[in-house]
């Protein structure tokens, strides 16, 4: 199936720092937006802002990134979706964290983006490592739930039932509904309502 995230390769961009909160990844006056086109250009804008030039999103050996590496409790706050929407505009396609604040983590899913945990001293070598060497090769594996980085690997963690969602990708809920139009059409037509069954036969 289309949706299925068994693997994210590309390079790595470290966000050294707890308590990283959803307005901070997107302040809220980017909540008025009709559409997430856009967002990623004003992912952490206030951080960046503020850092002049130096933060990790603004520097230029970070440009084209894809796996973002983070501390405890990233995504705490209130539960915007344009949070995750923001850092996948920017580029993002996985994170791996020493942890996720739930409803972020939830909202990451809901759009295709894994977030994988690994322990403090884990993640701490692989911001180091990504640091030292911003073009070295990142490979997050969620069929043997391992993160390479050049000739690391170390072990990362998901919860089975989302980690399956992802690598057989049934976390695409949209994608199911038209992967499998045929049942959803058979199943309406025997329903009681009225109009249900000249919808399923249209």
């Amino acid at each position: 199936m289309v949706s299925e995230v068994k693997q994210v390769s590309g390079r790595g961009i470290p966000l050294v720092g707890d308590d990283i909160d959803t307005d901070r990844i997107i302040p809220a006056r980017f909540l008025k937006a009709i559409t997430f086109d856009g967002l990623g250009e004003a992912a952490f804008i206030d951080d960046r802002t503020a850092l002049n030039g130096q933060h990790p999103f603004d520097q230029p050996q970070y440009q084209g990134a894809n796996i973002l590496i983070v501390n405890r409790n990233f995504g705490c706050g209130s539960s915007r979706e344009h949070a995750p929407q923001a850092l996948s505009k920017w580029g993002i396609q996985a994170l791996i964290g020493e942890s996720f604040a739930e409803i972020f983590f939830g909202n990451c899913v809901a759009i295709g983006i894994p977030c994988l945990i690994a322990d403090a001293a884990t993640v701490k070598q692989l911001q180091e490592l990504v640091t030292a060497n911003p073009q070295a090769a990142v490979t997050v594996d969620l069929e043997n739930l391992q993160v390479q980085v050049g000739d690391f690997t170390a072990a990362i963690t998901m919860s089975e039932g989302t980690r399956t969602a992802f690598v057989s990708g049934a976390w695409d809920a949209c994608g199911q509904l038209v992967a499998n139009t045929e049942q959803i059409r058979a199943a309406a037509a025997k329903l009681p309502y009225v109009g249900w069954g000249k919808l399923a036969a249209s």
